[in-house]
């Protein structure tokens, strides 16, 4: 008998067990790599591109590792990171200043 008690009943042994981990895993750690890819970008980034654009690279640096402690907030923070503030701080470092 392979596997936890009620594979079985789904139909998941060998491959298909495998499968259902891997995509376990996979979204697991989609909140994770967000996050990670947030924190670098940050880290990344030039202080003097933070200034042109107006914001605070240690706070940001801070929500994003305070994030980490929950799931939610981690992509939340990460998410409003990467989708709104990154573009203005890339606009800056580029020398696009509105």
């Amino acid at each position: 008998m392979s596997g936890a008690p009620g594979y079985r009943a789904w139909g998941m042994d060998g491959v298909g067990t495998l499968l259902w981990t891997m995509l376990l895993v996979a979204l697991s750690a989609l909140p994770l790599a967000i996050s990670l890819w947030a924190l670098l970008d940050i880290t990344r980034r030039p202080s003097w591109a933070w200034a042109l654009s107006g914001r605070r690279q240690v706070v940001w640096l801070a929500a994003v590792l305070l994030g980490f402690l929950t799931v939610l907030g981690g992509l939340a923070v990460s998410g409003w990171y990467l989708w709104r503030v990154r573009p203005d701080i890339a606009a800056a470092e580029a020398g696009r200043i509105t």
